[in-house]
């Protein structure tokens, strides 16, 4: 089953400065767009950095250079992006999954990553907003994708022999189906359709004719019971 990709919410329109923009004019785009944080790209898209509200209100630069001069209240005029961007910015391709991207920015404590390409060449930018906006899908949109996808399309069932219910994201299942196996490989499934926060599985199944073997992450089966180990007596024979 396929999750949705970065390229589905990013914004491919970025605002952008260079090493050397100067840091009113910086203040001044964020202001203008709405923004707040810019990557930082060369001549050929390559991005650099990234600069945040936050590094402009840092106070200092990596070289410690005050931002602020002599404590008034303005800007030092030659204080540029490359003096106070954050680098290497932590950056992630249009096919990561949202999935992916959610645990980067959390793990990361950042707000914002440029999309690049292979070539580390600007393609868009993805803010946290971006991320949680899969999580908005409404409780039937959930429903027709778990149906679709994860009974239809995945387990190649009839959709129409299970019950799924989602209420504020949370997804209830109800049915048969024909092993113990699938009641298993069904929860895990509807778990990782984004946009579930979590799942109540109430399937229940025919028979038990097989496990799957975590260890290999391999289906076994078997038409009986699994033989059982004998206990080993100890003395002579």
């Amino acid at each position: 089953m396929k999750h949705r990709e970065i390229s589905t919410v990013m914004t491919a329109d970025v605002a952008v400065v260079r090493g050397d923009t100067p840091f009113k004019n910086i203040v001044a785009l964020m202001a203008e767009n709405h923004i707040s944080g810019v990557p930082v790209i060369t001549e050929d898209q390559r991005v650099v950095g990234i600069v945040s509200e936050t590094d402009l209100l840092r106070g200092t630069s990596e070289h410690h250079r005050p931002f602020f001069a002599g404590g008034r209240h303005g800007y030092d005029p030659h204080t540029v992006a490359a003096e106070m961007m954050t680098s290497p910015a932590v950056c992630v391709h249009p096919d990561t999954t949202v999935a992916h991207a959610a645990k980067l920015l959390a793990e990361e404590g950042v707000h914002r990553m440029p999309v690049v390409d292979a070539e580390g060449r600007l393609v868009g930018i993805v803010t946290r907003r971006d991320v949680l906006r899969v999580f908005l899908r409404s409780d039937q949109e959930l429903r027709e994708e778990i149906l679709a996808e994860v009974f239809g399309r995945t387990l190649w069932m009839d959709p129409t022999e299970v019950s799924v219910e989602v209420t504020s994201g949370i997804a209830t299942l109800r049915g048969q189906v024909e092993t113990k196996a699938l009641v298993d490989i069904a929860g895990s499934l509807t778990r990782g359709v984004d946009g579930v926060v979590d799942v109540r599985n109430h399937l229940t199944y025919e028979r038990d004719d097989g496990r799957i073997d975590r260890a290999h992450g391999k289906f076994v089966e078997f038409d009986h019971e699994p033989l059982k180990p004998v206990p080993h007596h100890g003395g002579a024979s």
